[in-house]
């Protein structure tokens, strides 16, 4: 069975968001991909309190200057496509209110046709959650824990309870709902986070690993998940950060998804070595514009499709 393959949408700010993204929804649906996908970054400090991914003196990129909101072009995705599933890799979920979060995916899912996917992290950024969050930043992992407690809550059979620090709902009727039973996805790497996949996902979406990284992680998931005696499936949807270019790239410092459609490709298929499910190519850095998105798009989906994934 070939892996399905999924698109990120354009939210960076060479792209004309009142055209751009219904534009690449519609394509990547008639290319054939079988979903699109947002992701969040809320805000670029001009005198950052730690570097990026929390890494000392990494810069923040330009690219994510300007980034619109992905709940909001994840909706503007739905109104204009039948079938793609609408996915989010990821969503910091403390910058959002737990409660609103719930019901806001619930609706995007119930106008969809069931078509969402709720892909959630802690976040990293101490700007942000400064900016953004209610909860301290040393919480959120806690804080994610509540947030996809709710999610279930609200998704789940009238009357919704929850008693927690971030919610409180005492038997209220809470509508609408999702058309079927949202998947939840959990970025993880360290050993904490991906014990939370095993006790709280439905799947695992890494971001960023290199294939040698990848199959570390999901053999250490697996061996949490025979620990705590987890017999469902979990779901692997790695999130692929490529840096396309027209030729090849050929210098001996190439990182994972760096370089052509077929280098690009070639990296797929060592992740699909390992086992994948789905997989999220978010090629929206390196093109200038939608039209060379959308054609690095078709390029990389036929290549991928040609080789057998």
């Amino acid at each position: 069975m070939a892996v399905r393959l999924g698109l990120g949408l354009p939210q960076h700010r060479q792209y004309d968001l009142a055209h751009d993204v219904t534009d690449v929804a519609r394509t990547a649906e008639r290319i054939g991909y079988d979903s699109v996908w947002v992701y969040e970054r809320a805000l670029v400090p001009e005198n950052p309190t730690q570097g990026l991914y929390g890494i000392p003196g990494l810069p923040w990129p330009d690219f994510y200057k300007g980034m619109a909101h992905p709940l909001v072009t994840l909706t503007l995705a739905a109104a204009v496509t039948e079938r793609v599933r609408l996915g989010s890799g990821i969503l910091v979920a403390p910058l959002h209110g737990a409660f609103q979060l719930a019901k806001a995916l619930a609706t995007l899912d119930a106008a969809s046709g069931g078509r969402v996917i709720a892909g959630l992290g802690p976040g990293w950024s101490t700007d942000e959650f400064a900016a953004a969050s209610v909860t301290p930043y040393e919480e959120r992992g806690r804080v994610l824990d509540e947030v996809i407690d709710v999610c279930r809550a609200v998704w789940g059979p009238d009357p919704v309870s929850h008693e927690g620090r971030l919610a409180k709902v005492d038997a209220a009727v809470v509508g609408p709902k999702p058309a079927r039973p949202i998947p939840v996805l959990i970025a993880a790497s360290g050993q904490k986070a991906l014990t939370r996949v095993v006790d709280h996902g439905d799947g695992w979406i890494p971001v960023a690993m290199g294939a040698a990284a990848y199959a570390d992680g999901w053999q250490r998931l697996q061996d949490i998940a025979a620990e705590r005696g987890r017999s469902q499936p979990i779901e692997r949807v790695p999130r692929v950060n490529a840096l396309y270019s027209a030729k090849p790239y050929d210098g001996d410092d190439r990182q994972p998804f760096q370089g052509s459609a077929e280098q690009i490709v070639e990296d797929l298929a060592a992740h699909a070595e390992v086992g994948m499910d789905e997989v999220l190519i978010d090629l929206q850095t390196t093109p200038r514009d939608a039209q060379e998105l959308k054609d690095v798009a078709a390029e990389v989906y036929e290549k991928a499709r040609a080789a057998g994934l």
